[in-house]
């Protein structure tokens, strides 16, 4: 199945299916949103999957990506991955930190009261603080109880999407130097219009992972286009690893981490300081830019013969009011 959330003037939307291809879209009427539908997906799903198949022989009505929301707009919890070890390595190289370590996920707790949708413009204070995106895939899980090995973790992951994280990227060491986490640094991150289930992704959803790349251009030049399979943790370990010590609500998200490859200068990067973590290590300096105001990201997932999947994400960065 295929969701989408579109406003309705109320915090969380209206729950609507997609079809396959992303063209129509119909309002569920077995459940009003998704977090209703995270807090007891046994029951509602069944009903849905009815109103999907209808929806895919010709019902519904044209779906107008632009107009939806975060499939999500607001969550109980967004615990972010750094699933993606040539990433990782490269991000210590750039900030001069500690090795990263192995053998046990990266993972920290951000902002998760706001999703920009995929097309929302993205207000930021200054272009000082290093304006940079991160192209991610991620999780929605219904309730997961505490000690969850990944096995059963993975039967709680309901819907895939995929996100931007956006970073403030000279803000970042400094708060990573206290030891205490990230507030400053993580504002707000966006979604992909649409959230699948897993069995839409067919055979790229293998191990837990995506296994297709992420497309990402910057003010419409590529920049980069890293495969998703290349996690060091599947979701299901992920899932698992913050179920260590606690139960997860219903309805957390979770993410891969900026999806990146070992062959990063074949392929390109899904954030901007992967890339200037290349030129560091190859040329001694820096030379790409942080993100300006009126600067473009385009990011999408399609499956090898092309066809949609999460819809795009596609933002300009603008100064906030003040």
């Amino acid at each position: 199945m295929r969701f989408a959330t579109l406003p309705n003037g109320k915090p969380d939307g209206r729950l609507h299916l997609v079809s396959k291809g992303n063209a129509r879209c119909a309002s569920t009427k077995a459940v009003q949103t998704l977090q209703e539908l995270m807090e007891d997906w046994d029951k509602y799903a069944p009903a849905l999957e009815t109103e999907y198949a209808e929806l895919n022989t010709g019902g519904g009505s044209a779906f107008d990506p632009s107009q939806a929301r975060a499939p999500m707009p607001r969550a109980w919890q967004w615990l972010d991955g750094s699933a993606y070890d040539s990433h990782g390595d490269l991000m210590q190289t750039l900030f001069n930190l500690p090795p990263n370590p192995r053998g046990r996920p990266l993972m920290y707790q951000g902002m998760s009261d706001t999703f920009f949708s995929g097309t929302d413009d993205v207000p930021l204070p200054t272009k000082e603080d290093g304006i940079d995106f991160e192209g991610e895939f991620g999780v929605i899980c219904d309730a997961v109880p505490m000690a969850a090995d990944a096995a059963t973790a993975a039967k709680h992951i309901r819907l895939v999407v995929q996100i931007n994280d956006w970073s403030l990227r000279t803000l970042a060491p400094i708060e990573m130097k206290t030891g205490f986490g990230w507030i400053h640094a993580k504002p707000a991150c966006s979604m992909a219009p649409v959230a699948i289930t897993p069995d839409e992704l067919d055979e790229a959803w293998r191990d837990a992972r995506v296994d297709l790349p992420l497309v990402v251009d910057l003010n419409g030049t590529r920049f980069g286009a890293p495969e998703g399979y290349a996690m060091s943790y599947g979701f299901d370990q992920l899932v698992a690893h913050a179920a260590q010590t606690r139960n997860l609500v219903a309805g957390t998200i979770i993410g891969s981490g900026t999806v990146s490859n070992e062959t990063f200068r074949e392929i390109g990067s899904t954030c901007i300081s992967e890339r200037r973590g290349i030129e560091m290590m190859d040329n001694g300096e820096v030379k790409t830019p942080y993100m300006s105001f009126g600067d473009r990201v385009r990011m999408e997932c399609k499956t090898r013969d092309g066809q949609p999947l999460f819809g795009v994400i596609d933002q300009v960065v603008v100064k906030a009011d003040a």
